[in-house]
C-alpha cells in the first residue's frame, strides 16, 4: 500500500512539472522569438521495452524477468525536456529597427555582464548613447564583435538581407547573426535570451534577415490549454488517490495499534 502511495505521489509531481512548464509557455505567448518549450513523459516499464534488446541479457528468460520485477517502475515521470525551434509567425512593424531571422538556427549576439548571449528577439531601440540594444538594455554586436553605434539623429537606417546596416546609402557595419547547427547545444537562461558552447557557432550573414518585421512568439495556444486542462485534472485525480491511501493507511495503523494494545 505504501508503495502505490509513493507513486502515486511521483505522478503528481511530475504533473506539477508539466504545469510549471504550461504555464511559462503561456506567459510567454507574446514573447517575441519565445521558442515553446515541451516535456515527454514516460514510465520505467515503457523504456524498459524499448531498450531491454540492449542488455546483457536474453529475452524471456529468468534472470531478464527477475531484472524486470526487481527495477519496474510505473511511476510516469520526465524523460526529455526539450524546445520547439520552428519559427513564429512574422508581423510587419515598418519599424526599422526591428529585425527579424529568417531561419530557425540564426540568432543575433548580445553583449551582457555574464557573457556573449544569443536572442531570437530582434526589437530593438537605440540608447541615449547611441547604442543599438534590445529591452533589457544589452547591446548588439556587430559582425567584429563590437556594440553596434549609430550616429546621432540617424533617421535613414536600412539593414538588407545579409544583416548589412546602411545610414544614408553608406553601409556602417554587419550584424553578427550566428547559426547554430545542433540546436540542443544552447539553454535558455532567462529575459528571452540562450547561452551557448563557444565554437559550436558559425557566422552566416547571407540572406538571414528581414527589417521592419518581428517574429512573434510558437507558442500554440489551443495546445497549451488543451495540455493545461488535461494536467489540471491528473493532478486532482492523483489527489483523491492520495487521500484514499492516506485513510486506508490510518485505518490500518488504528486497527494494528488497537491489537498491540489488546
Amino acid at each position: 500500500m505504501i508503495n502505490g502511495f509513493y507513486d502515486t505521489t511521483g505522478a503528481m509531481v511530475t504533473q506539477f512539472n508539466r504545469l510549471n512548464q504550461i504555464s511559462n509557455n503561456l506567459a510567454n505567448v507574446n514573447t517575441n522569438g519565445f521558442k515553446q518549450d515541451s516535456l515527454i513523459i514516460g514510465t520505467f516499464e515503457r523504456l524498459f521495452k524499448q531498450t531491454r534488446d540492449k542488455l546483457p541479457l536474453e529475452n524471456n528468460t529468468k534472470e531478464a524477468a527477475k531484472f524486470l520485477n526487481r527495477n519496474l517502475n510505473k511511476v510516469p515521470q520526465i524523460v526529455e525536456e526539450y524546445t520547439n525551434f520552428s519559427l513564429g509567425n512574422m508581423i510587419k512593424t515598418s519599424n526599422p529597427l526591428d529585425i527579424a531571422l529568417k531561419n530557425k538556427n540564426s540568432f543575433f549576439v548580445l553583449d551582457t555582464p555574464s557573457g556573449d548571449k544569443i536572442t531570437r528577439d530582434g526589437a530593438f531601440s537605440l540608447d541615449e548613447n547611441g547604442f543599438l540594444v534590445n529591452k533589457k538594455g544589452f547591446k548588439v554586436l556587430d559582425i567584429n564583435d563590437k556594440p553596434i553605434k549609430l550616429p546621432k539623429n540617424t533617421k535613414n537606417i536600412t539593414i538588407d538581407n545579409d544583416a548589412n546596416i546602411y545610414i544614408n546609402g553608406e553601409k556602417l557595419t554587419t550584424l553578427k547573426i550566428v547559426s547554430i547547427d545542433n540546436l540542443k547545444d544552447i539553454k535558455k537562461v532567462g529575459n528571452n535570451m540562450w547561452d551557448f558552447v563557444p565554437g559550436s557557432e558559425i557566422i552566416s550573414t547571407k540572406n538571414t534577415t528581414i527589417q521592419g518585421f518581428i517574429e512573434k512568439s510558437n507558442v500554440n495556444v489551443i495546445k497549451e490549454m488543451t495540455d493545461l486542462i488535461e494536467t489540471n485534472r491528473l493532478v486532482e485525480q492523483y489527489q483523491k488517490v492520495m487521500t484514499t491511501f492516506m485513510d486506508d493507511l490510518n485505518k490500518d495503523a488504528i486497527e494494528k495499534l488497537a491489537n498491540v494494545r489488546a
